[in-house]
C-alpha cells in the first residue's frame, strides 16, 4: 500500500530507532516494534515517539511498503526487508516484548501462516511477549487479516492483541485522506494506545517504574 500524502512519504521512507531520552540505556527494558507506513507515524511525531518510549529502550523500525514475511513492495528504488527477515537477521537483542503493526501490504489470505513464521522465530530468539495490533477496518480486505490475528492468539500464548480498529473507530482526525495512514494526532493517540499493552508486558520492574512515572 502506497503512502496517500506525499509530505508523509519523504519523511518515512527511512527505518528509525527511537530510544528515550532520560536514564541509562541498560537499565530500561528493550521493547522492539515492527511496522510499515503506518506506524512510521510514531517515528516522526517527537511527542508520541517520547510517549511510547518514556522510561523504555524502545527501537522502531518502520519503512514504507513493509511486509510480514515477503520482501516489501517497490518504494522510491527501495524494497524493504520483511518482520521475518530482520528477526533472523537480527546481530541484536530483541528485547523480552515486540510489536509488531504490519499488514497493510500483506496477502490477508496468507497472513496467518506469516504470522505464525514469525511467531516460531521470534519466540525461538527468547522473545515472551508479542504485541500484535491489528489493522485499521477502513477496507474491507483488513477485517481478513485481523481475523487471522485474533486466531492466532489462540495459538500462541505468548501473543497478546493490541486492537487499534476498535481504539481508533470514528476518530476521524487521527487519520489522513485514505482513513488508514496517522496524522499527528493520530500517532499521538496510537502511541497513548500502546503504551499500556508495554507496561502491563513481561519486562519485571523497568516497566512497573515507567508505569509509575506515567502516573505520578
Amino acid at each position: 500500500m502506497r503512502l496517500a500524502l506525499g509530505i508523509v512519504a519523504c519523511i518515512l521512507a527511512t527505518t528509525i530507532a527511537a530510544t528515550a531520552a532520560s536514564g541509562s540505556t541498560s537499565a530500561r527494558p528493550r521493547v522492539t516494534f515492527f511496522g510499515d507506513s503506518v506506524a512510521a507515524a510514531l517515528a516522526y511525531e517527537a511527542k508520541a515517539r517520547r510517549m511510547l518510549g518514556k522510561g523504555l529502550d524502545l527501537k522502531i523500525d518502520a519503512k514504507v511498503c513493509r511486509r510480514l514475511a515477503e520482501t516489501g513492495c517497490p518504494y522510491r528504488g527501495d524494497r524493504p526487508p520483511s518482520v521475518l527477515a530482520l528477526v533472523e537477521q537480527s546481530t541484536e537483542p530483541l528485547g523480552s516484548i515486540v510489536v509488531v503493526d504490519v499488514g497493510y501490504n500483506d496477502d490477508p489470505a496468507s497472513y496467518g501462516d506469516d504470522l505464525d513464521r514469525v511467531m516460531q522465530v521470534l519466540v525461538r530468539n527468547g522473545v515472551s511477549t508479542v504485541i500484535w495490533v491489528t489493522m485499521q477496518e477502513e477496507r474491507l480486505l483488513y477485517r481478513t487479516t485481523n481475523a487471522a490475528i485474533r486466531s492466532a492468539a489462540r495459538r500462541w500464548p505468548q501473543l497478546r492483541i493490541a486492537d487499534w480498529h476498535e481504539a481508533s473507530r470514528a476518530k476521524s482526525t487521527w487519520f489522513g485522506a485514505d482513513g488508514l495512514h496517522l496524522s499527528a494526532q493520530g500517532a499521538i493517540g496510537l502511541a497513548r494506545f500502546l503504551r499500556p499493552h508495554l507496561l502491563a508486558s513481561s519486562c519485571g520492574t523497568a516497566c512497573q517504574r515507567a508505569k509509575r512515572a506515567d502516573e505520578s
